[in-house]
């Protein structure tokens, strides 16, 4: 019998792809669900276990919504990856393409060296129900309160220009302010905590608008989830791997089309709207998944 059903691989491949670009946390969700379904859920999806083949399947999914990214930001990439080129080249860092593609490699340094450092750790420890709803709450807190930073420093909203006209703002960010902002992506490591959710609240109270903040954190999202599936490819050749093979394909084709669909929306979302119903969201999930752990 397989470690993971068709079921179970279809809709959390559908709800990787949403909940990794929304500020809502993926691996708190992955986390959540199988928990209150119970069952062979709890049993099959279990992302604290060091050995479960459902690590395997979340490697899938990573370099699918990864993909999704490259894809839709293809553009700006071919752009940055030759600023970075040619400055490596030429020994100077003079356009706004060379600059942003410096500001990327620095910002993601610190969630790379956590990562590597913290990431078993972290998953083997928190990855429990009762934390994970616990850091659920708090990211709808942090979400809520990035909104009340952006009121107070009256950030400009950016506009609907290029995204050209986009990456030269983001270009003209300090070194330490787009460190930082990269720093935030740290948190995430904790199952509930948002990675976008985090580095786009930390963007909001830096003075980015919305909708700089959230291209700024999808942007760095991209070479920190390519990254973390990569690392782990083995996981998916390997003996984790053997007889789910079909599952992590077509989960991970769902997840890649939910990334797409969601990085699109959510682009156009943060012209206008705000951080509030997602924070509201985290809360009320979190909320209501402590209480019921507590009756059940």
């Amino acid at each position: 019998m397989s470690a993971l059903s068709w079921t179970e691989a279809l809709v959390v491949g559908a709800l990787q792809g949403v909940a990794e670009l929304f500020p809502v946390s993926s691996l708190g969700h992955s986390v959540l669900l199988p928990a209150v379904v119970g069952g062979t859920w709890a049993q099959d999806l279990d992302v604290s276990s060091p050995e479960s083949p459902y690590l395997a399947f979340v490697v899938g999914l990573h370099v699918a919504t990864a993909v999704a990214l490259l894809i839709y930001f293809r553009r700006d990439w071919v752009r940055i990856i030759g600023g970075l080129v040619t400055s490596v080249v030429r020994r100077e860092v003079r356009t706004p393409d060379q600059r942003l593609a410096w500001l990327l490699v620095l910002a993601t340094i610190p969630v790379g060296v956590s990562g590597l450092l913290l990431e078993h750790l972290f998953r083997t420890v928190f990855s429990k129900p009762v934390p994970t709803a616990a850091f659920l709450v708090l990211n709808g807190i942090v979400l809520l309160v990035g909104e009340r930073m952006r009121a107070r420093t009256a950030a400009p909203e950016a506009g609907t220009g290029s995204e050209i006209e986009a990456d030269h703002r983001l270009a003209r960010l300090p070194v330490g302010r787009a460190v930082l902002i990269g720093t935030a992506q740290v948190a995430a490591l904790l199952p509930g905590i948002s990675r976008s959710g985090s580095a786009m609240t930390a963007g909001l109270g830096l003075g980015l608008s919305r909708e700089d903040a959230a291209r700024f954190s999808f942007l760095l999202a991209t070479p920190v989830i390519l990254a973390a599936g990569m690392l782990k490819l083995g996981d998916l050749a390997g003996p984790l791997g053997d007889g789910i093979r079909p599952q992590i394909l077509v989960g991970s084709l769902l997840s890649g089309i939910g990334a797409y669909l969601s990085v699109r929306f959510l682009t156009r979302y943060f012209e206008r709207r705000s951080l509030r119903p997602f924070g509201i969201y985290c809360i009320a999930v979190g909320v209501g998944c402590l209480i019921w752990f507590a009756v059940r």
